[in-house]
């Protein structure tokens, strides 16, 4: 089974402390929000357990194997990683940079298989796509856009997805139009591991919450277990009301 696992990982930066004694697991069928404050460690965390920055103690792997010793196409094949700052470098039309995601097989634009090619389609029509598949990316809404790169994520067929911030700067209509879309390939198998600064999205989508506060993990588990006034006042410094899955941030302490 595919799984993303980290065990007391720390990350150092010019003798600052990023992540301290971090303990993360992902597997398909999960849908994880990671929530904290501005400069908890949520990047840094990510980053190091998918093997992308250096850790400086702990372990991280990917089904089983040291995640910095993976190769970009063995990366790529066992996850599918949207970074926060997702640059195109020349307006290419949609459909050839969702064939970016083919990359883990050896594809390239232009030149795809068969199989890739159907990878490609099925991405597409996931991401509801299909009639913009000819479009110049930089002709696109950002809410087009942010479908596009989770279509070139999905095109890699990877059993997990991991997504720093994927909703960001979108208007609340384009933020659940994509968190439908990570929640829908949770449901078709996959497993997805998704930062997020909006609580109540959170509280809506995710099967756990891992809440991060100075660089550690303070709680991981079910929004029904973790997500309390309490937790708001520690991690955000706000009050807030909480019934259920439905939060209403009353102020700040």
């Amino acid at each position: 089974m595919a799984e993303l696992l980290t065990q007391d990982l720390c990350v150092t930066a010019d003798a600052a402390l990023l992540v301290r004694d971090a303990n993360l697991r992902l597997v398909p069928g999960e849908l994880v929000a990671l929530l904290g404050p501005n400069g908890a460690g949520k990047t840094s965390l990510l980053r190091a357990a998918l093997g992308l920055e250096k850790r400086s103690a702990g372990l991280a792997t990917l089904d089983g194997m040291d995640s910095e010793k993976l190769s970009p196409m063995q990366r790529a094949r066992r996850v599918a990683y949207l970074p926060q700052q997702r640059p195109l470098a020349w307006p290419n039309t949609v459909r050839d940079v969702v064939a970016l995601g083919r990359f883990a097989y050896g594809a390239a634009p232009g030149k795809l298989s068969l199989k890739d090619a159907e990878a490609v389609d099925t991405a597409i029509e996931r991401c509801g796509l299909t009639d913009l598949g000819n479009r110049n990316t930089d002709t696109l809404s950002g809410g087009e856009l942010a479908r596009v790169h989770c279509a070139r994520a999905f095109a890699a067929e990877a059993p997990l997805l991991v997504a720093d911030e994927p909703v960001a700067a979108l208007d609340p209509r384009h933020q659940f139009s994509t968190m439908d879309i990570v929640r829908q390939f949770v449901e078709g198998g996959g497993g997805a591991l998704v930062v997020l600064h909006d609580i109540t999205l959170a509280a809506r989508y995710a099967t756990r919450i891992v809440w991060m506060k100075q660089s550690r993990i303070v709680a991981d588990g079910p929004p029904e277990q973790t997500l309390t006034p309490e937790r708001l006042a520690d991690i955000y410094g706000v009050r807030a009301r909480v019934d259920g899955r439905t939060i209403e941030i009353e102020g700040t302490l």
